[in-house]
């Protein structure tokens, strides 16, 4: 492994990937001879992707199909309302009540019942039940928009109106005593099993599979209805087909299934991507033809210590290893409600702005290695970035430390700590902060403290979160030996002022949730011991209040109490 980072030191080779110059052109030796002369650099193993070729991983946009179907079937409801107007083909419904008589009139009651406010609201509920067990909140909120948007369809004025009352004997006659086009209570069956279908199953065949049976329930319950009398055919399917669309249509919007996909593994991360047969072979190919690794091998690694990404294990075919980790758009949007949240929660703590691309923030974690790398600090060495898909995910390759352990699993002895101290103080004095000091995101190689996961490396930091820094390192080393050791050996690099300092900022949010966990698992009170063992200091207040605090606090109250509000009565309402 590091002969494989030695191939790459100047930055622009990698693996076997080496530099070859070419002279183009004519040989003169006059000035304006040499100045046409171009120069071609070339590395063996690396290819570059030509204007036009598809990427190692294509992802055709959800939109223009869905899109054209919501489109056909919106012109398709004008067209029919244009044609039969209230006077529908009574023909076909007369047709069905031939087939008014036992057991078929029972077994068209039973299914009827899936159209009953009863049957509609129950299973709203049993679907808000598995989202919330599983707190998949967001698939929950798309499809209450989803069933309000459906709502507004099938009552708007430009595609309802109300149909002449059959001719034939109606056994179930509509909720409201109205028939109309598109057939309001199966519309609200309709849009709830679409939803069902996105919402709870996961991508594949269980999706294609709950596609088709959700499908054949709605269309058996159209031709139980028309038996009964209380719908008219044409209404009923067309009223299928329009709330399946706009289910299709909103989920593939706001809630895609690469970004947002369906699992129910228990303490699963919704930032960590499926590393199915697709993407493995995208990765292969991507470090193969853009740094000139050829892998072997691809498997999940170190997935319980990250959140905001999904890391992985790549064997490349020396039997080497090389680490790395995938950010895609949803860690982008991720990071900004994050932030937004923290706004609320506390202010602005330092002067952080969010991402506006994955490329950005992917580039912050390779700019961010590099820079400590430059400055003599223990980084894994980036070996750079791969591009899956354009501008919706990338990779980045890292160096990978056999036989090394995490902070939580690795001796920890009196050269570990001191190294730790030393780490903090060498951020100090080069104007950085890590930002995300905890047990998962430091390594023990050799005896040699390590620090890795520097994408939230700050550059000139306020005080308080080189503070922070400080006290997050010194509790990390506590939970594996004792605070008078830790205290002791933070003594040779800080002042006893900067360490009463550092714990009178180490609250809240400032810790780490990972180191939260730990803290609050140990026994001991490591906080309490630290503060006794410093000078007294009152406790820093995180709070920072601002206008544009309190705009956004009201603005998110109120915008929640109103979409509650919305949200509630949407949810129980059927349409009849």
């Amino acid at each position: 492994m590091e002969d494989l980072h030695r191939g790459e030191a100047s930055r622009t080779t990698v693996g076997d990937a080496s530099a070859t110059i070419a002279v183009v052109g004519g040989g003169s030796e006059s000035a304006a001879g040499r100045a046409r002369e171009a120069y071609v650099v070339g590395h063996r193993g690396v290819h570059r992707r030509p204007s036009g070729e598809a990427p190692p991983l294509p992802k055709a946009p959800w939109w223009p199909r869905i899109v054209a179907i919501l489109v056909a079937v919106i012109v398709l409801g004008f067209a029919t309302a244009a044609a039969f107007g209230a006077d529908p083909p009574a023909g076909l419904l007369a047709w069905f009540a031939r087939f008014q008589h036992e057991p078929i009139l029972s077994i068209a009651k039973v299914l009827n019942w899936f159209a009953t406010k009863t049957g509609i609201v129950a299973l709203r509920i049993a679907m808000a039940i598995v989202l919330l067990s599983f707190l998949r909140f967001r698939h929950g909120f798309v499809a209450i928009i989803a069933i309000g948007t459906m709502d507004l369809l099938a009552t708007s004025p430009f595609l309802r109106f109300p149909l002449d009352p059959p001719t034939s004997p109606v056994i179930v006659p509509p909720a409201s005593g109205t028939w109309y086009f598109p057939a309001s209570t199966v519309a609200s069956l309709a849009i709830t099993l679409g939803v069902m279908v996105f919402a709870l199953a996961p991508v594949g065949p269980w999706r294609r599979r709950a596609f088709v049976v959700a499908l054949a329930l709605a269309v058996l319950v159209v031709l139980a209805r028309a038996v009964l009398g209380a719908t008219y055919l044409y209404a009923g399917l067309y009223s299928v087909a329009l709330g399946f669309t706009v289910a299709a249509f909103l989920f593939g919007w706001l809630a895609p299934a690469d970004a947002f996909p369906v699992s129910y593994r228990r303490g699963a991360n919704a930032a960590h991507l499926e590393l199915t047969g697709d993407r493995v072979e995208a990765i292969t190919r991507a470090l193969r033809d853009q740094l000139g690794l050829r892998v072997t091998a691809v498997e999940p690694f170190g997935a319980e210590g990250s959140g905001g990404s999904t890391p992985l294990l790549m064997t490349l075919d020396d039997g080497s290893r090389v680490f790395g980790k995938i950010l895609a758009t949803s860690h982008v949007k991720a990071d900004r409600w994050y932030r937004t949240v923290r706004t609320i929660m506390y202010g602005r703590l330092e002067d952080e702005t969010s991402f506006s691309s994955v490329r950005q923030l992917i580039g912050q974690e390779d700019y961010a290695l590099r820079l400590l790398d430059d400055d003599g600090f223990h980084v894994a060495h980036t070996y750079g970035i791969v591009e899956l898909t354009p501008n919706q995910e990338y990779l980045l390759a890292e160096q990978f430390f056999d036989d090394a352990d995490t902070l939580g699993h690795a001796t920890v002895d009196d050269a570990v700590i001191d190294q730790g101290m030393h780490l903090v103080r060498r951020l100090w004095d080069s104007g950085l902060a890590h930002r995300d000091l905890k047990p998962a995101n430091m390594l023990v190689v050799d005896g040699h403290l390590q620090v890795i996961d520097v994408s939230g490396l700050e550059i000139r930091p306020s005080p308080w979160r080189q503070a922070v820094d400080l006290a997050n390192m010194m509790l990390v080393m506590a939970l594996r030996t004792d605070v008078p050791r830790v205290y002791d050996a933070a003594l040779r690099y800080f002042t006893p002022d900067d360490v009463a300092e550092a714990f009178a900022a180490a609250q809240g949010m400032a810790i780490p949730t990972e180191l939260q966990r730990h803290v609050k698992e140990d026994p001991r009170d490591l906080i309490a011991e630290f503060r006794a063992l410093a000078p007294s200091r009152p406790p820093i207040s995180i709070q920072r209040w601002s206008s544009r605090r309190i705009g956004l606090t009201v603005a998110v109250v109120g915008g929640t109490l109103v979409l509650g509000i919305w949200s509630f009565a949407v949810f129980f309402h059927v349409l009849d």
